[in-house]
């Protein structure tokens, strides 16, 4: 069954705009995120996913699983499915409720990325078996503000509060545990994985595998201006520590060109879990 939105089936190939404006409650919850005040989030109790991660999980009381991911466009054909899947094999959605989605992120960029992965997104979710109801579409356009003639996101990042299923936009100095290794995955071309066990309650990272990255040393002598034309899609409207988080994982990679065996003794994947403080917590292979 198709993508839909207030139990109407969604017309497409349209804009987000257009959508939305079809829809005045889309429209309604698009203008009400983008206006809340950002919140900061700190570690305790945080799960953050990074680029081509998702994860998943639920309530103590098991009403409700939760799928959150940053798809980047890479492989939307087979991210959507690994999504749907994902959240299906969780929780039994034809019992507990039905399937929603809500999108964020993007505007309006020169190269017009942000719409072809709107899209792509839009139409993927629309082929999928399920129904799916589009809650939140707050893309491209709609999260989109203008600055002396340049274009820049309204929302940077969104968190979701487990209980209460509320979507909120939020700002996050931890980004880990392993933040340097997971960015250097997907920086050389990981596909998108699952990280979280939630029956365990564990984060697991890899075993992951990389080839040597292309003239690392080269772009480590850059300044941070080339490194933000050069390996930015989006130069102009990066957040401010995309550069450092840029540059921290060109020197991971350069120090760590083969990860297999120096990173995962035996093959075997990091494994965390959160302590009594809320805070992640490595746990050793027999625990």
């Amino acid at each position: 069954m198709p993508l839909l939105v207030e139990g109407r089936r969604v017309r497409l190939p349209q804009s987000a705009g257009d959508l939305v404006r079809a829809h005045p409650p889309l429209e309604e919850r698009a203008r009400l995120l983008r206006g809340q005040s950002v919140q900061q989030v700190g570690p305790q109790g945080l799960l953050y996913v990074q680029q081509r991660e998702l994860a998943v999980t639920s309530p103590e009381d098991g009403n409700g699983a939760t799928c959150l991911t940053h798809c980047d466009g890479t492989d939307t054909k087979a991210e959507v499915p690994l999504i749907m899947n994902s959240i299906k094999s969780f929780s039994d959605h034809a019992q507990c409720g039905r399937l929603e989605v809500h999108l964020v992120g993007g505007f309006s960029d020169d190269r017009q990325l942000s719409q072809k992965l709107t899209h792509q997104l839009l139409s993927e979710f629309d082929r999928q078996e399920d129904d799916i109801h589009l809650v939140t579409l707050c893309v491209t356009e709609l999260n989109d503000r203008e600055e002396n003639e340049n274009h820049f996101p309204i929302i940077y990042g969104i968190a979701v509060n487990i209980k209460t299923a509320e979507i909120y936009r939020a700002s996050f100095q931890d980004r880990g545990p392993e933040e340097e290794l997971r960015a250097a995955r997907a920086l050389t071309g990981g596909p998108m994985i699952s990280i979280y066990d939630a029956k365990t309650e564990q984060l697991r990272i890899g075993p992951y595998s990389w080839m040597p990255f292309p003239h690392v040393d080269f772009w480590l002598q850059q300044d941070d201006k080339q490194i933000l034309e050069n390996l930015s899609t989006s130069p102009l409207a990066e957040p401010p520590h995309f550069v450092e988080h840029i540059r921290s994982t060109l020197m991971f990679l350069k120090k760590y060109p083969s990860p297999t065996n120096t990173l995962f003794p035996g093959n075997k994947a990091l494994r965390y879990k959160k302590n009594e403080d809320g805070l992640w917590e490595k746990i050793s292979p027999g625990s």
